[in-house]
């Protein structure tokens, strides 16, 4: 795929060759071999099969159902019509003389109407040649009025009044009606054309005819005196006239109109001269609206609006026209004729045809080769070649491309983009625009939509989101306020009594929250949100006057004002306060590491010392501290195995006299009466046994229980 234009909208070449040359058949078979390296014949897209003629193409048309193209050509006279779901060449007929222009009479190439170079008339059918029928003089133009089933055939020369002539048949009687007859121009520039002969240089004619099909239905003109006159085909009479501001002088020469045609709303007509002027006019003014140079001064040849079938908002607000001359097309912004993209083969253009709802043009020219083009920004692919719109989107995907389809900066190719689901474009009620306009670009599963049809489809389709995203970035901005004053050495200074500091702290914070709450419900305006922050900074803040004020100041920096959560005194004054774990000690006062924890909490303890060890428990479980015997006593011992017992039950505590620890522990006996719910897990493993152990059982009367009190009153019996 060649781009044939680098400006910020580019078009891509995808058929057609960009020289004029042709390639004879006999140089192409003894060539062959070498055409592996020519770079153009290497590089070649056959988007249609035979989408060419031998010589030159003279004529292109699309259906209206856009699955059928029909073309003409030279040498030898032929028809190709292409069938584009199969992107092959359908048939192809041979006519005895050269074609000037055609129609397709239905919406596929079941019905064409041909103007030959012979004064003659040609019905086809997928049959072939139906009827044909001869006129009175050369044609010079073809349209087809569908209310009146007429064919319209504008003519060169005059008739026996004087006048040029529109010739009418009439499809459905089969014969000549009245023609319309129009004042055309002379030899003398004066008179209404008496005396001219048909074949005569400067003869007058009628050039081209419009017809506003999608509105009121008049038939437009062009005459070769610059001239537009208005028919209305229901009364048979000329209803209005449109004279060119310019006028004809004999050395300047006339400008004529070569080129007419109607808008979709009927009140807008497109005037195209021999000089390459292009005017638009309102048919309720006659000054024109806008004048347009096409810049070669060639005659024009081809006009379009290029409006789609559903209208969007894009295309409202920047409708575009299509005008082509024989050397250039261009596309222009109809309110202001600025130029948006431009196409310039390197052959000369004799017609243009353009594929409605989509970006593709196809065109047919003096080359070989007829052209197709795709301009991404106009409009999708057509169904027929879906394909083409992945191509630039890959090709598209390196910003650093020429080719790219966008004029963004490198990196920035979907910044401007959403990905959207179908049930998102859904929500948004833009589901009616897949597959009908350029603004969703599909891609794998879903669609690229521009950003600025999103916001303003979702602020559509959610009025308050506004609001809601108003209220959250203010919820937002005094968060972060919020955090970077909260967030600082406060905590970090205080190295004693850390709980009693984040306890004011977190005190402080719900002061802010419930401030920065009123602001949100009395409208979260800049103003009140900086007076709210000022106050926030001047307000009393109690953790940082206590950690300033040097009276204070010992209480989080000395060990010896460390509150003691598990004393009795703490307790009675806090009793909903949980006493915090107890970091364990060395005997040199040093903090323990996990890999000691771990193993001072895994090392068995013989039976012997059991007692003992029960003692150490208890008296460490009152103190809160962990004594540097036991420590010392543990000598990091590895991992014993042993039988452990998991279940949703809580592990028993050791044994604890005091009357609140009692209590407590017969109230979650009568809470725990019920069967335990949940899994256990038991595991049995191996274990050492100790020497105390050993010596103990080879006694000769082993003791069974020595927790068991003995029923006997004898002291010395159980000694």
């Amino acid at each position: 795929m060649k781009i044939s234009n680098h400006s910020a909208v580019p078009v891509y070449t995808i058929s057609g060759s960009s020289t004029a040359r042709p390639l004879p058949e006999w140089l192409a078979r003894k060539r062959k071999r070498s055409l592996k390296n020519d770079p153009e014949y290497a590089t070649r897209i056959e988007l249609l099969q035979d989408f060419e003629f031998e010589e030159a193409s003279q004529c292109v048309r699309v259906s209206d159902d856009g699955q059928w193209v029909m073309s003409t050509g030279t040498y030898k006279p032929q028809i190709h019509t292409h069938y584009l779901p199969h992107l092959s060449l359908s048939f192809a007929r041979h006519t005895i003389s050269l074609n000037t222009t055609f129609l397709l009479l239905s919406t596929d190439y079941s019905k064409s109407l041909h103007l030959q170079a012979d004064r003659s008339l040609e019905f086809h059918t997928p049959l072939g040649c139906h009827h044909t029928t001869r006129l009175p003089r050369y044609g010079r133009d073809l349209k087809y009025d569908k209310r009146s089933a007429e064919a319209l055939v504008p003519a060169v020369g005059v008739n026996e009044h004087g006048n040029g002539e529109v010739f009418r048949l009439n499809l459905e009687v089969g014969r000549y009606m009245r023609g319309y007859e129009v004042d055309v121009g002379g030899d003398d520039f004066v008179s209404s054309g008496g005396g001219t002969l048909q074949g005569g240089i400067g003869t007058g004619s009628v050039n081209t005819a419009a017809i506003a099909e999608d509105s009121h239905g008049l038939l437009a003109f062009g005459t070769s005196l610059g001239a537009v006159e208005f028919w209305d085909s229901r009364s048979r009479g000329r209803v209005g006239m449109l004279q060119s501001s310019r006028q004809s002088s004999p050395i300047e020469g006339r400008q004529e109109i070569t080129a007419l045609e109607f808008d979709r709303s009927g009140l807008g007509i497109a005037t195209g001269s021999s000089a390459g002027l292009i005017h638009l006019y309102d048919l309720r003014s006659p000054a024109p609206l806008l004048k347009k140079d096409q810049g070669y001064g060639y005659p024009i040849q081809t006009l379009i609006y290029l409006t789609s079938s559903t209208s969007t908002h894009a295309q409202t607000a920047e409708p575009k026209i299509l005008s082509a001359d024989k050397r250039i097309i261009k596309i222009w912004d109809q309110r202001n004729g600025s130029p948006w993209t431009s196409v310039e083969p390197a052959v000369d253009i004799n017609s243009v045809a353009w594929c409605k709802d989509s970006g593709m043009i196809l065109t047919a020219n003096e080359g070989r080769q007829q052209h197709s083009f795709f301009i991404p920004q106009l409009g999708p692919a057509p169904k027929w070649c879906s394909f083409l719109d992945n191509l630039v989107e890959e090709l598209a995907e390196d910003p650093n491309d020429p080719n790219a389809f966008t004029s963004q900066k490198p990196g920035d190719v979907y910044d401007n983009y959403k990905f959207l689901t179908m049930q998102q474009l859904q929500s948004l009620n833009l589901a009616h625009l897949v597959g009908t306009t350029s603004l969703l670009r599909p891609y794998m599963h879903g669609y690229f939509v521009a950003q600025r049809l999103y916001e303003e489809a979702k602020l559509i389709a959610d009025p308050f989101m506004w609001e809601e995203e108003r209220h959250k970035r203010v919820k937002d901005k005094i968060d972060t306020e919020r955090e970077s004053r909260i967030r600082g050495n406060k905590k970090v200074k205080a190295k004693v009594n850390k709980k009693l500091a984040e306890k004011m702290m977190e005190r402080v914070e719900r002061e802010e929250r419930r401030h920065a709450k009123r602001v949100l419900e009395k409208g979260g305006d800049d103003d009140k949100i900086e007076d709210a922050n000022v106050t926030g900074d001047t307000k009393e803040d109690p953790t940082g006057s206590l950690l300033a004020d040097p009276r204070f100041s010992k209480l989080f920096q000395d060990e010896n004002f460390a509150i003691d959560e598990r004393s009795r005194e703490f307790q009675s004054l806090n009793p909903s306060t949980k006493p915090g774990p107890i970091e364990p000690t060395d005997g040199d006062g040093r903090k323990l590491t996990a890999v000691e924890e771990e193993a001072l909490a895994d090392t068995p303890r013989p039976d012997s010392d059991e007692s003992s060890e029960e003692e150490e428990a208890s008296s460490t479980k009152d103190s809160g501290r962990i004594s540097s015997v036991s420590y010392k006593r543990s000598g990091h011992r590895p991992q014993q195995p042993q039988m452990r017992i998991t279940s949703s039950r809580k592990p028993q505590k050791a044994r604890d006299r005091s009357f609140g620890s009692r209590a407590e522990r017969s109230q979650l006996k009568r809470t725990n009466t019920s069967t335990v719910v949940g899994e256990r897990e038991i595991t049995f493993a191996p274990e050492r046994k100790n020497k105390a152990q050993k010596v103990e059982n080879t006694g000769p009367h082993p003791r069974r229980d020595k927790g068991r009190r003995s029923a006997s009153g004898n002291v010395f019996r159980n000694m």
